[in-house]
């Protein structure tokens, strides 16, 4: 029996925050991301929302043995949905292919209260930036609604469970993110 696969469109992408191996590029029709919160978390994150007309970027990866327990408790506040019908890929093979999305009558949006975390941000960025370079960014930026929600300065002292170190330019091209779709930065309380 072949392993199960994720698709990831955040963090997921930055393979520098797992250990999942093998991990391909692949696209997701007819769903589009968007900054949401969740009573489950203190901070808006991603999620993937059905819409025909879009299409995300991201990444497959095997789930060794159908183990699922550790990246359901990574995604502890999502479900885990069959995707297989959406998702395009390269591999010779087809396989069985998972999405986590929140439950749409559990998402709200983000507040003041519930920011974006720049550290997670910074993640997801440098992933897109490390798999599809420039132009996947752009995508990303693009594909991503909810750009009105504060993002708090954490990238000192990152709250972010799986935050990464950024190169300078790596740096650059976040605020750039940031600046294109006009967002708010708040400060982190001291």
């Amino acid at each position: 029996m072949k392993d199960p696969y994720f698709f990831g469109y955040g963090s997921l992408v930055n393979v520098l925050t797992h250990s999942y191996a093998n991990a391909a590029k692949a696209s997701l029709k007819g769903w589009r991301r968007a900054w949401r919160h969740t009573a489950q978390r203190d901070i808006a994150f991603l999620t993937a929302i059905p819409d025909q007309g879009a299409e995300i970027l991201g990444l497959i990866a095997p789930v060794p043995n159908s183990d699922w327990a550790a990246l359901d408790e990574r995604e502890f506040a999502y479900e885990r949905l069959d995707a297989q019908e959406f998702i395009q890929h390269d591999l010779a093979a087809n396989v069985d292919v998972a999405l986590y999305a929140i439950p749409p009558n559990a998402q709200a949006a983000p507040t003041s209260a519930n920011p974006i975390l720049l550290s997670y941000l910074d993640v997801v960025v440098q992933g897109y930036l490390n798999q599809f370079g420039e132009d996947g960014v752009v995508h990303f930026q693009a594909t991503t609604e909810g750009w009105d929600a504060p993002i708090l300065d954490d990238r000192s002292s990152p709250r972010y469970p799986r935050a990464q170190s950024l190169s300078v330019q790596e740096t650059r091209i976040v605020d750039r993110v940031i600046g294109n779709v006009g967002a708010t930065v708040i400060a982190a309380p001291h």
